[in-house]
């Protein structure tokens, strides 16, 4: 394991934590701790560090002084025998002569993979008010559906600041996001589609904040993401299943044998195997790869794009017909996806897919 010494602290909290507990949390997830003796790094534990940014010092070469927006040293990456002339000038807040200081964005600037975006990576004071904010941002993928993208940031945000001080965890808030989804499914099935769709809707929006609690706590756990991506695989196909038992117990069946629902879950099963075939074949996700790729995410046959048709028609008085709009677009998607695939088979003669952001 890593050694890196921290100096300063503070007692500022971000989503519950302070700096220091946040700063080791951090470490323990580069298989880093803190130590006094024998390290290969310092670190200023008075300031909040995008984790991009921990990881590329770790791995930067000797030497490396980071400094903030202010142009003050935060970190350094030093050699065993140059370590107690590096902290303490890192302590006093000086940069050694002779230094070369990097900034956060050119040490760990790129594009991420995991979170799907261009990293915007930052350093600020524990005290600085824009913290929880920068935190939470961070903790954004950055292609995704257009509601959980542009609609739930800025009411999921005060919501998990709120459950990170009242020590609400991120497991408590996918459980009750699951037991949602059963009472969705009870409401779309008797019929009852307005209370359905406000029971759907908070689901989607806990299945945004739990997500959000975990990365800005540090309290991910092994056994939360499987339950989390578990729930969000498996409970798309039995709402619109219910959705369909509700159009007749609201005395309009669809009248078609099921081939909605059939197109419906077929299509959502197709769609998955479609995203899987890409990354299998090309080794990036679909939904990256061009700009056109990404946008069309925002609105691809998926759940919320779903439940938008759906409150839609509900509005409109006809959920009939609504079900039967989710069946064309899922149909539709399909289409365009399969289109993709063929595009990619062609543009990989020329040479390895590369995520559009990557190329920024």
């Amino acid at each position: 394991m890593r050694r890196v010494q921290i100096v300063e602290d503070s007692d500022a909290t971000a989503f519950g934590l302070d700096a220091t507990t946040r700063l080791t949390r951090q470490l323990a997830r580069l298989d880093a701790q803190p130590a006094e003796a024998d390290a290969e790094a310092a670190l200023r534990g008075d300031r909040v560090y995008d984790a991009s940014v921990l990881r590329a010092l770790l791995a930067a070469p000797e030497g490396t002084w980071l400094v903030d927006a202010e142009a003050l040293p935060v970190a350094v990456r030093f050699a065993p025998e140059g370590a107690e002339a590096a902290t303490r000038a890192l302590a006093e807040g000086v940069l050694p002569p002779g230094a070369a200081p990097t900034t956060a964005e050119a040490l760990a600037g790129g594009y991420d993979p995991k979170l799907r975006r261009r990293n915007a990576p930052f350093v600020l004071r524990a005290e600085d008010p824009r913290v929880e904010q920068a935190l939470f941002d961070a903790s954004y993928k950055g292609v995704t559906d257009a509601v959980t993208k542009h609609v739930w940031p800025p009411l999921a945000l005060p919501v998990t600041r709120w459950c990170a001080r009242a020590s609400v965890t991120p497991n408590q808030v996918t459980v009750a996001s699951g037991v949602l989804v059963l009472v969705a499914f009870w409401l779309f099935w008797i019929g009852a589609f307005g209370w359905g769709l406000a029971a759907a809707w908070a689901m989607t929006f806990l299945d945004t904040v739990d997500g959000k609690l975990a990365r800005t706590t540090l309290s991910a756990s092994r056994f939360g993401d499987v339950l989390d991506h578990g729930i969000d695989l498996v409970h798309p196909p039995f709402w619109w299943w219910a959705w369909a038992a509700g159009c007749a117990a609201a005395g309009d069946p669809l009248g078609d044998g099921g081939a909605a629902v059939a197109v419906i879950v077929a299509g959502y099963v197709l769609q998955r195997g479609e995203e899987g075939l890409f990354i299998a074949r090309f080794g990036i996700e679909m939904h990256v790869w061009r700009r056109f790729d990404s946008l069309f995410r925002q609105i691809t046959a998926r759940r919320n794009p779903n439940l938008v048709i759906l409150t839609a028609a509900a509005l409109l008085g006809a959920p009939r017909e609504g079900l039967i709009a989710v069946a064309a677009w899922t149909a539709l998607c399909f289409g365009v996806h399969a289109l993709r695939i063929g595009q990619a088979f062609l543009a990989a003669r020329r040479g390895p897919l590369v995520p559009w952001m990557a190329q920024a």
